[in-house]
Parts: structure tokens; sequence; C-alpha cells
């Protein structure tokens, strides 16, 4: 898969280095990964939430930080919409929310 707006990772990680080695391998992974359908994204880690057919939640480091994602599948393209902490995630709406400030 392609990842667009890798910038949203590498500030959040300014924020929060413990998150580096989580969002590195999240990373590697989903680059690697050839998703067809949210049901294979749900195969990869089963702790992820659909929440339409393009919207997905990452959880990563045993739910410490909550990845929004939104997944063009015939494009093989993840679009980062989001980033943060449980704390964070949960004063957004990951249904609608887009990526905000300079790359």
């Amino acid at each position: 898969m392609r990842i667009i707006s890798r910038p949203i990772l590498l500030r959040f990680l300014a924020t929060e280095p413990g998150a580096t080695p989580a969002v590195d391998r999240w990373w590697r992974e989903a680059s690697r990964a050839t998703w067809k359908d949210p049901h294979e994204v749900k195969a990869f880690m089963a702790s992820t939430s659909i929440l339409d057919a393009e919207r997905v939640v990452f959880n990563l480091a045993g739910n410490r930080y909550r990845l929004v994602c939104a997944i063009v599948y015939d494009k093989a393209t993840i679009f980062i919409k989001f980033i943060g902490t449980h704390r964070q995630y949960d004063a957004i709406d990951a249904a609608t929310i887009e990526p905000t400030g300079a790359p």
C-alpha cells in the first residue's frame, strides 16, 4: 500500500516519541500490505475498528494510540487522517476528521 501524509505521523512523534516503535511497525507492515477490502485489514490487526467501507482506526501500542486512516483499496492507498493518544482520539469524530496544519 502507498501511504500518504507521513508528516502527520512525524509531527505526532515529535510530541510522543514513545509511540515511535508502534508507528514504525505499523508503517512497515501497512506499506507491504495488499489489502483488497476492510475484512483483510481486520485480519491484519484484529483490534482495528472498521468505521465504514473506507475509514479504519488502528489501535497501536496496546490501544494507547489511535491512527485514523482512509483506505482506497482499488488504488492501494492509505490516507492518514489523524494520530493521537486514546484521550485525543476521544475528542474527535473519527468518521469525519481531516488532517489539519501544514505538512
